[in-house]
């Protein structure tokens, strides 16, 4: 009798162990999920003023149509690419395609803000002054919010990796989150937005 309460003890305690250890789990991958919302905030922020900021360089920039085209083109591709990563935050295809899309968003705009030292009467105007104030504060909270993301990522691949966590994660459905970060030099550079 006392070997049946032994064993009913440790198979109730396997249960508990089990029952905590998933119970981890899905608290850590929804913090990385929502901490990934507040990226997904923020570069809607950013797509949303991208299309202001070419209006009003329209005006002084009719020669270069095709630099306005190609920025409107990538804010498009990065919009599909971020609403994409949204529905599954933590899938290393997904948040590459994001930082593919990000990084061609941010090359356009470069040339936009290059182009645009050659106007004075542009690098003036308050609107486009204003849109240029809020873009780098967007880019500011990305980069937080970037940062916040990785760092629940990395808590949740982490202890999705401890023993004996890992004997259990994959048959949970709890597979490896990937980081969302930029690896080259020049990837790693915002986009000079002085005026």
């Amino acid at each position: 009798m006392t070997f049946l309460w032994i064993l009913l003890g440790v198979v109730v305690l396997t249960i508990l162990a089990v029952v905590s250890i998933y119970n981890a789990l899905v608290m850590l991958k929804n913090r990385f999920k929502n901490a990934f919302a507040q990226i997904d905030v923020q570069l809607k922020r950013r797509y949303d003023l991208i299309p202001n900021l070419v209006e009003t360089a329209k005006g002084y920039l009719q020669h270069e149509r095709v630099t306005l085209e190609a920025v409107i083109q990538a804010r498009n591709q990065a919009v599909s690419a971020a609403q994409k990563a949204a529905s599954i935050p933590g899938d290393p295809q997904a948040m590459g395609n994001l930082k593919t899309a990000e990084t061609g968003l941010s090359g356009a705009l470069g040339k936009l803000f290059a182009l645009s030292e050659s106007y004075p009467d542009l690098k003036a105007n308050q609107t486009m002054m204003s849109l240029m104030e809020e873009l780098t504060s967007t880019e500011n909270k990305i980069s937080f919010a970037r940062q916040a993301y990785n760092d629940s990522v990395m808590a949740y691949n982490i202890n999705r990796e401890k023993f004996p966590n890992v004997l259990f994660a994959s048959s949970f459905g709890f597979m490896p989150a990937a980081l969302l970060e930029l690896e080259g030099a020049e990837e790693r550079k915002k986009p000079d937005v002085k005026f």
